[in-house]
This record gives structure tokens, sequence and C-alpha cells, in this order.
């Protein structure tokens, strides 16, 4: 199934190289596929993986490990960010 997935700011670093000026990546993924798998295969270090949407709904840490996703989502992914 094609999903989204979007880095952003210093996670764009783990994109491919021709995804990296778009921050995004069309995928083909399992059906089941969750979350936790692909953080995990974007070897995405956990402490940077902090505000996950999902089309645009917030993942809750404690949910992402089992969250599964499904056709045509989008999955978006922030590190930490400080600012002043």
């Amino acid at each position: 199934m094609k999903i989204t997935l979007k880095l952003f700011a210093s996670l764009t670093d783990y994109l491919p190289a021709e995804a990296k000026y778009t921050n995004f990546v069309a995928l083909d993924i399992a059906r089941e596929t969750t979350i936790g798998q692909l953080v995990d295969q974007y070897q995405l270090p956990a402490k940077q993986v902090h505000l996950v949407l999902v089309n645009g709904t917030y993942i809750a840490p404690d949910k992402r490990a089992n969250q599964t996703l499904a056709e045509g989502d989008v999955l978006a992914i922030w590190p930490p960010i400080a600012g002043g």
C-alpha cells in the first residue's frame, strides 16, 4: 500500500538524497506496518522522534509502536525544536 512519509528539520537527513529538499518520500509498505516499524526502518533516533502526526492527527508516544498505517496515509515526524 502507498503512504507518504514527511520528515522535518534535522530528520530530513534520514530521507533519500532526492527527497531532502522536498522533505517527503512516497513509500510502498506492507499492510499492518506500524509507525514504530517505519521509524526503525529509517533508523530515526528515538529521542528525535518527538511530534508524530498521521493525516494531521497527533499520535501519542505510547501509541506509536502499535499504530498501523493505512492506504494513502501521510505520516509526518518532527524532532524537538527549541526557540525563543
